[in-house]
């Protein structure tokens, strides 16, 4: 099964770059990239996971509602996507549950950062997907964890996909910096040997991020947003149909697995 995510937030990022925006844009952005990833879901009839932060639901609630009656899973990404505190974890899955009248089972750290499993448990999460088994410098060294999920703290871990042996991580960066052949075959490899792919990626990359003034991305970001995001993802959904890969959402897999 193909776990396609998506991190839904304000779009915080161009902080990270010493750029200013305010939170209207923040929102708009990542609402625009929102609706974009929603129309080809829709398209070519793939359920998704969104992990949503709070603050970002409670400004969009019509794109909330679309997610779920598309039949879409909702999970927590958080409250806030740049501040953190334990009791977030609680707080988060109760208002997201008010907002969108649906369970919450799932929590995705913001930025893929470490996490407590034992605080993850008492606030009541079946599975937590908050880690990139592999290394990448100056944010993951992950090379001790399983690729694959495993329980810890009475919580389901479903780490992101990383190919077997290498460890090559096939997140949202090595999508739009590989040649598209070579991530799909590297996607091939890892759904032979895992039987699952759980990939994620985030509605501003859809949206056009070119403008280094305003932004202040470099290169590796700014490379294939907007349209060509939309034209790449359309054409790893389709090819992933050929394949037969069935998508699914986590909820849909946990019942696989358990």
């Amino acid at each position: 099964m193909v776990l396609l995510s998506f991190d839904i937030e304000e779009f915080d990022m161009p902080f990270e770059y010493n750029r200013e925006i305010s939170f209207a844009d923040q929102i708009a952005i990542s609402k625009a990239g929102t609706l974009k990833i929603l129309d080809i879901l829709d398209k070519y009839e793939v359920k998704a996971t969104f992990f949503c932060t709070v603050t970002f639901a409670e400004n969009i609630p019509e794109v909330i509602s679309r997610i779920t009656k598309s039949g879409h899973e909702l999970a927590s990404h958080g409250y806030y996507h740049s501040d953190f505190k334990p009791e977030h974890l609680l707080q988060s899955k109760i208002k997201l549950e008010e907002l969108s009248g649906k369970e919450i089972t799932g929590y995705r750290m913001a930025r893929m950062m470490p996490v407590d499993e034992k605080e993850i448990e008492k606030a009541g999460y079946i599975y937590n997907t908050s880690i990139n088994p592999t290394y990448l410098p100056g944010r993951y060294n992950n090379f001790n964890i399983s690729r694959t999920f495993f329980t810890k703290e009475n919580v389901l871990q479903i780490p992101a996909s990383v190919s077997p042996v290498i460890r090559f991580p096939l997140f949202w960066l090595s999508f739009h910096n590989l040649p598209l052949a070579i991530y799909k075959a590297l996607s091939s490899w890892t759904y032979k040997k895992d039987k699952y792919l759980n990939i994620y990626f985030h509605p501003w990359e859809f949206t056009d991020l070119d403008d280094f003034e305003r932004f202040g991305f470099p290169g590796y970001i700014r490379k294939n947003t907007g349209d060509k995001m939309v034209t790449r993802m359309e054409n790893l959904i389709s090819w992933m149909n050929v394949k037969k890969y069935p998508f699914g959402t986590f909820q849909q897999f946990i019942k696989t697995i358990t």
